[in-house]
């Protein structure tokens, strides 16, 4: 199967190049380097690279999974200074997170595209003891690559979604060998185990939990002064994180209908993709809602305005330490899979989610059972649940301290997995 794959990839690539191409253009983020997903380096990279040889090669292949792997890696290079470790992710966001909060023990590029001359060129240029993937980032030639050259091979943070477990199972003739090439699957769950199990037998996988959980908040953040775009200091300041199409919508018309009875109350939308800026701002031009776009408007001088677009990268946290309550997108309106919903829950403060988060099942399940946030399991919801919120300060700091409570009840996973990981070098 691996064969048809080698064979089909370069005209699939042809089509793939467009795509993303366009995100590459759209998308903010570390761009300088990015060639290098072609196996192209600089002269003093790849001397920089030659220094690495033997290293621990970790990838992570967004923002999310980046920050997981730079707090895993911050506490790895603190338990063992004497490693040296290559970080790379696939995206330009991802990118530039990583060369911000990486330790100096670690180097960061771009992951190649799994075209089996790229992968080989880059396997040559790093020579790595141990390759570390997180969460699902399974690509074909990099997995047998690594094989044939008998690096250890490790997934860790691993979860297979009720989605994507029909997708593996269906084509399990290609990912058993696959998953089974693996020296180790570190999951999530006891349901992730038993998916990855349905789909390679043969797979030596062992349950570690979810390293999400370990996630701090950095010592050094700053929050984000909002009131030169509000025009006051005592808002009240709802958080649409992380939304997708649909979600936009249904907030801002709920929000607007809310401004009537609560002066104060204030809306900052942080889309998933900054990019989609554009479209957001027509929405809310529609809906006669005034705000201001962060991507174009440093808050330093304006009219004052009762929403907020931060159409930008990097600034979520700070976003959510102003804030007073937090949806976490990509739950709403149609919206089912979810996002991770310990990042507001780490700061302390009130989340309201929808029901089903087929990504996040596990935490969400977690925080259910703690009563530590809200879930909507219809739209019409929204809005009540929200005036209740705000209507109530008691009420919202008694849940945001469950939700950081909840978190900190189920820590641990990163010090286990790099337990793991050191005994298998």
């Amino acid at each position: 199967m691996r064969l048809i794959y080698n064979i089909l990839f370069p005209l699939a690539f042809i089509f793939f190049i467009p795509g993303m191409l366009y995100k590459l253009i759209r998308r903010s983020g570390y761009k300088k380097t990015f060639m290098e997903r072609f196996a192209i380096f600089s002269t003093a990279k790849k001397k920089i690279m030659a220094e690495y040889h033997g290293c621990v090669w970790i990838h992570a292949v967004s923002v999310g999974e980046g920050m997981i792997a730079a707090a895993m890696l911050q506490e790895w290079c603190e338990k063992n200074p004497n490693h040296k470790f290559v970080l790379s992710t696939t995206t330009t966001t991802g990118q530039e997170l990583a060369r911000k909060k990486v330790p100096d023990c670690v180097e960061v590029i771009y992951c190649p595209i799994d075209f089996l001359p790229f992968v080989n060129k880059v396997f040559k240029l790093i020579a790595p003891s141990m390759l570390v993937i997180f969460e699902t980032e399974i690509w074909p030639n990099m997995i047998a690559v690594a094989r044939q050259k008998a690096v250890r091979t490790v997934l860790v943070n691993a979860r297979m979604s009720d989605h994507s477990s029909k997708g593996y199972y269906r084509w399990r003739i290609f990912f058993r060998p696959l998953l089974e090439m693996f020296d180790l699957i570190g999951v999530q769950t006891d349901q992730d185990r038993e998916r990855f199990a349905a789909v390679a037998p043969k797979a030596n996988i062992k349950v570690m939990s979810n390293m999400k959980f370990d996630q701090q908040v950095p010592e050094n953040i700053e929050s984000v002064d909002l009131s030169g775009y509000f025009g006051r200091e005592d808002c009240q300041v709802l958080l649409a994180a992380s939304t997708h199409p649909g979600e936009e919508q249904l907030i801002a018309e709920v929000f607007k209908r809310m401004s009537a009875d609560f002066p104060a109350l204030k809306l900052v939308i942080v889309p998933r993709h900054a990019e989609r800026g554009s479209e957001i701002a027509g929405i809310l031009k529609q809906l006669n809602i005034d705000f201001r776009r962060r991507s174009q408007d440093d808050g330093t001088n304006g009219e004052a305005v009762t929403c907020l677009l931060a159409d930008t990268t990097g600034e979520m946290l700070k976003l959510m330490m102003v804030s007073d309550v937090v949806i976490m997108g990509k739950s709403l309106a149609g919206q089912n899979e979810g996002h991770n919903i310990i990042e507001p829950a780490l700061l302390g403060k009130p989340v309201v989610t929808g029901a089903v988060l087929k990504n996040f099942r596990f935490v969400l399940n977690v925080f259910k059972n703690d009563g530590a946030l809200i879930t909507i399991d219809d739209d019409e919801r929204l809005e009540p649940v929200l005036r209740e919120l705000f209507e109530d300060a008691e009420y919202r700091k008694a849940l945001g301290e469950k939700a950081r409570q909840a978190v900190d009840a189920h820590r641990g996973a990163t010090s286990r997995t790099i337990k793991t990981l050191e005994e298998m070098l």
